[in-house]
């Protein structure tokens, strides 16, 4: 098997008759011989060498370093030069050349073989690390993100357009400079200077991610970015890591930024609707219960208070407001001669009133609340010894929320006004839930009620004060 295709451009004919020898004893096959730079260029079209082996003295107008570099720059061939004796200004211009060895005339056979072997074993891993190269410079420079590369020293080394365009300036403009004169990193709250980005130039720094920050360019333009820098560490003898310089890769988050807020604006706007939409559901069964007017609404707020209370999430609260102000829709159900009734409900009239709740159920089962809405509204009236309705449920099998709705609603109710009686008063309405203190009533809910109707709690919504402090009410 041949150890490769050799040419060979040399201008007397018995050297290179003697070269041919050589190289198919020792395993090469010939690919041709030339003794002009245009024959030589011919050649490496038709023959397609893996080198050549190139005498530097060449007759004719292209000698054997202009040869060289024709063939390196339209075929990519390797060459090795025969030179014997020749100037200096010869030598200089054949190094510049950029050829992969030389070999001195008369050369031994294992020189040629040697001189070879290690041209193409070195062409190829130069042509291995250039595609590697080409590689890396087209990827970065596909990249949307900005890319900044320094020496240890701060300076830049290299950015990608993504970067010039984001910085305003060119790459020739920008290498050998300190990153920091180029651009500044302020975090967005404070629009103070991130620190940290000059640990990075010391062997104890680590990677640093920073989000929510703002790049602010020598033009003095404000980009929301994130921000990754990593460090650049080279192994050394006797050194365990040498810090060589720093990546920053910047992204322009403009857009995600316009598009969170967006997004904000869009949910609170769906959020207002959804509360609207409810309260409108609420007022629907309040109007055909005059004399109950508002008790949705108070119970929601009491019972909202009493989940604070007990330390539970905005969320969460959210949902026992909107489960208490939806409580009793299941009532638009019951006939408005009983919701009015001005004395005490028959047996018949009773059941038709405690259906309600499954009433309500059933009307908010199919609407998709984060919270189990309608699930507190079917249990509101159930109680801890399971003496509530309507499905006798005991203790923990009653949700959170409807435990707290059905304190909210006891306490509300018995302070106030009813067709078939006058309000019992607050006092009477804590004197109920006491009494029923983790028997009928949840214990936590029960204490927390009692707590902060002891700080002040208020069933009405603060009033807005008039001009000078004075409330807007009449007396």
């Amino acid at each position: 098997m041949s150890k490769g295709r050799i040419l060979v451009v040399e201008d007397e004919a018995i050297v290179a008759l003697d070269i041919q020898a050589r190289l198919s004893r020792l395993g090469f096959e010939v690919a041709g011989h030339a003794s002009t730079g245009a024959e030589a260029l011919l050649l490496a079209e038709s023959a397609r060498p893996d080198l050549v082996l190139m005498d530097v003295m060449l007759q004719g107008p292209l000698d054997g370093i202009d040869t060289a570099r024709k063939l390196l720059v339209c075929h990519r061939l390797p060459v090795v030069y025969l030179t014997a004796a020749s100037d200096e200004a010869t030598l200089e211009r054949a190094k510049e050349s950029g050829p992969l060895g030389y070999l001195a005339k008369p050369f031994e056979d294992h020189e040629l073989s040697l001189a070879i072997e290690m041209a193409m074993v070195k062409f190829e891993a130069e042509s291995r690390l250039k595609q590697s190269e080409r590689l890396l410079s087209t990827t970065l420079g596909s990249l949307a993100e900005a890319v900044v590369s320094t020496d240890r020293h701060g300076q830049v080394t290299y950015l990608n357009p993504a970067a010039g365009n984001m910085l305003g300036i060119s790459v020739a403009e920008a290498v050998g400079r300190p990153w920091n004169d180029l651009f500044r990193i302020l975090d967005e709250a404070t629009r103070e200077p991130v620190e940290g980005l000059e640990e990075l130039c010391r062997p104890s720094g680590g990677r640093l991610l920073c989000e929510d920050m703002l790049l602010t360019t020598g033009q003095g333009v404000e980009v929301p970015v994130a921000l990754s820098v990593s460090p650049l560490y080279v192994p050394e003898k006797g050194v365990q890591e040498d810090l060589r310089g720093r990546v920053l890769v910047v992204r322009d988050v403009a857009q995600r930024k316009q598009a969170e807020r967006d997004l904000r604006e869009s949910i609170a706007r769906l959020r207002s609707t959804f509360r609207q939409t409810v309260r409108a559901l609420a007022s629907m069964a309040e109007k055909r219960d005059p004399y109950t007017a508002g008790h949705q609404q108070r119970v929601a707020r009491l019972g909202r208070a009493i989940g604070a209370r007990l330390g539970l999430p905005e969320d969460a609260l959210e949902g026992i407001e909107m489960a208490g102000i939806l409580h009793d829709v299941g009532k638009v159900y019951v006939p408005a001669e009983i919701l009015s009734k001005p004395a005490r409900l028959s047996p018949l009239e009773m059941a038709i009133m405690k259906g309600h709740p499954e009433v309500g159920f059933e009307i908010l089962r199919e609407v998709n609340f984060p919270w189990p809405v309608a699930r507190a509204v079917l249990e509101h009236h159930e109680r801890l010894d399971g003496s509530g309705y309507p499905g006798g449920l005991h203790g923990p099998d009653i949700c959170l929320e409807a435990r707290i709705l059905a304190v909210a609603d006891v306490v509300e109710a018995m302070s106030s006004h009813r067709p078939y009686r006058a309000a019992l008063g607050i006092e009477t309405a804590l004197g109920e839930i006491r009494a029923g203190r983790d028997r009928v009533y949840d214990a936590k809910a029960v204490d927390a009620c009692l707590a902060i109707m002891d700080e002040g709690f208020s069933f009405q919504e603060p009033r807005p004060q008039a001009p000078g402090g004075a409330s807007e009410d009449i007396a």
